[in-house]
């Protein structure tokens, strides 16, 4: 590992680092534009930060050969030399330095006691910017009617990161409600790919996989109730898993998001590093009642597979077409698993698709109008049309004219749906498929500003296959094993069986052994 420069670890801990420069106001942007692409490089704190990821950083904060005072600099610097990209929603820079200032003076003696109950302490992190709250802090969920609206109490989750010592910068973008495949919003504007700007970064975790591919974190909190982490996680490039229901805790609110469908993990460059932030996040909170037993994450990327029997699903749910990048990514895939000795054929569960999307679209509307009512509770007044994209007020209608018998007919379609699932995974290890049906899509194709009918033909597109696993339940995972003709990144999906999470680690873990991804990395940085 390089050796630090002392004079600059001096200039930082007197208070000179840029963080401090943050602090006051200065744009690095600004200040960077008069100069050369290389030199625009050279000028942010601690180049070798884009190499590490969350592992590599946690392993030099304990050696105290890096401190978190360097590594919030680091980040912050770039988040504002690469702003351009549009991810960054709320600032909690202020507290999060004062917080990497206090950890950055421990003796090492203190380091060593400290990272023994927090093995990530320093390292830095951002949330998604839905469904999560940092105490004293807005959660916006992307939505005019959310602005302002100031967390009471943690998350769950919340409490695990900073137990876990993850310093939490910000919070990052996501579509209102996280209802569209993209992340663009009348309140926060587009998040744009950096891999090419005039793309989608997907959605609804857009900024958090901005984060991690223009290498501004090392990983970054995340949520999937359709495909939200691994769709992101595949437009841009980088590793998503989403967990099985009830392994990560949605509360203290809720213990079930959306009926079931929505989950929270996160998105990272390698897979060591999901891994280690599962091992530190899941397991059941007071109300749970799913106790998940197979948790050694770190351990199951340690060894390869066994021989795996996959099924390759290369059909759109709906029978509509799949585009051929997304299938050439899945050939190609399957070749490499042959190759690795699994054994690969063709082969599709006979789902009651009608039924489970009928019921998604009831779950997933009738949990925004949930919200919203929370929310008109905590205000006083009702909410108002010109607060929300015409296709979100659509849906927060329609949620009000459902029975109690239709919501319970989604709930059982989805239950049906993975008995099929269940069925079908004692004969497959795992299923292999497309994650989109598309490559990345324009910005502007799945605004929420647009027709109804001319959404749900983009959408379509975006996550029929992604939402088969949030309704039964099961975990999945996007992984970028390809790139298509343009240099926008195309992820294969891959799904497991109930609580087979170490099952998708371990064979992530060997897919980026044979073909590595890590070092890519998009030429707008």
């Amino acid at each position: 590992m390089e050796e630090i420069d002392r004079r600059r670890r001096q200039l930082i801990k007197g208070g000179l680092g840029t963080g401090a420069l943050v602090a006051s106001g200065v744009s690095f942007v600004a200040n960077a534009n008069a100069l050369s692409g290389s030199a625009k490089q050279q000028s942010l704190p601690l180049p070798e930060y884009e190499r590490w990821d969350l592992t590599d950083m946690s392993e030099l904060l304990k050696k105290g050969e890096v401190t978190p005072l360097e590594l919030f600099d680091a980040a912050t610097a770039r988040f504002e030399q690469r702003k351009q990209f549009n991810l960054l929603t709320v600032n909690h820079f202020d507290q999060a330095r004062e917080k990497a200032i206090e950890q950055s003076g421990y003796s090492a003696k203190q380091r060593e006691a400290i990272y023994q109950k927090a093995p990530l302490q320093g390292v830095p992190f951002a949330l998604k910017d839905l469904h999560i709250q940092l105490k004293d802090t807005i959660t916006t969920n992307g939505s005019e009617f959310y602005k302002d609206a100031l967390a009471k109490q943690n998350s769950t989750l919340t409490d695990r990161y900073q137990a876990a010592g993850l310093n939490i910068l910000a919070k990052l973008s996501s579509p209102e409600f996280g209802q569209t495949a993209t992340t663009e919003s009348k309140l926060h504007g587009d998040t744009l790919n950096p891999w090419d700007v005039r793309y989608s970064s997907g959605g609804s975790s857009g900024g958090s996989a901005v984060a991690v591919a223009a290498r501004i974190l090392p990983a970054a909190h995340a949520s999937d109730g359709g495909g939200s982490i691994r769709i992101p996680a595949s437009h841009c490039g980088v590793f998503g898993l989403k967990p099985s229901r009830g392994l990560v805790p949605m509360g203290p609110g809720q213990v079930e998001g959306w009926m079931g469908l929505s989950v929270h993990n996160v998105i990272t460059r390698t897979v060591r590093d999901t891994a280690k932030l599962l091992e530190v996040t899941s397991g059941s909170e007071s109300g749970s009642r799913i106790h998940h037993q197979n948790t050694d994450f770190v351990a199951a990327i340690a060894r390869p597979p066994k021989r795996l029997k996959v099924a390759v699903m290369a059909t759109h749910p709906f029978g509509l077409p799949i585009d051929q990048d997304c299938l050439d990514a899945v050939n190609k895939t399957a070749e490499l698993l042959t190759s690795l000795g699994h054994q690969v054929e063709y082969a599709t569960p006979a789902l009651p698709i009608k039924d489970m999307f009928t019921g998604m679209g009831i779950a997933t509307s009738s949990g925004v109008l949930h919200a919203i009512r929370e929310r008109e509770a905590i205000v006083g007044r009702a909410a108002v049309e010109n607060e929300f994209s015409p296709i979100v007020w659509q849906h927060i209608q329609r949620a009000k004219t459902f029975t109690a018998q239709q919501v319970y007919d989604a709930r059982k379609a989805f239950d049906e749906g993975g008995k099929v699932f269940d069925d079908f995974f004692n004969q497959y290890d795992v299923i292999l498929s497309p994650v989109t049906a598309g490559p990345p899509p324009k910005i502007g194709e799945l605004t929420l500003y647009q027709p109804y009918d001319a959404f749900v033909q983009e959408v379509i597109k975006a996550s029929p296959i992604t939402a088969l696993f949030n309704m039964t339940g099961l975990p999945a995972m996007s992984v970028p094993l390809h790139w298509n003709a343009e240099n926008l990144p195309i992820g294969v999906h891959f799904g497991a069986g109930f609580g087979q999470e170490p099952l998708l680690l371990s064979l992530a873990a060997e897919l980026e052994t044979a073909l590595p991804w890590s070092d890519r990395m998009p030429s707008t940085i």
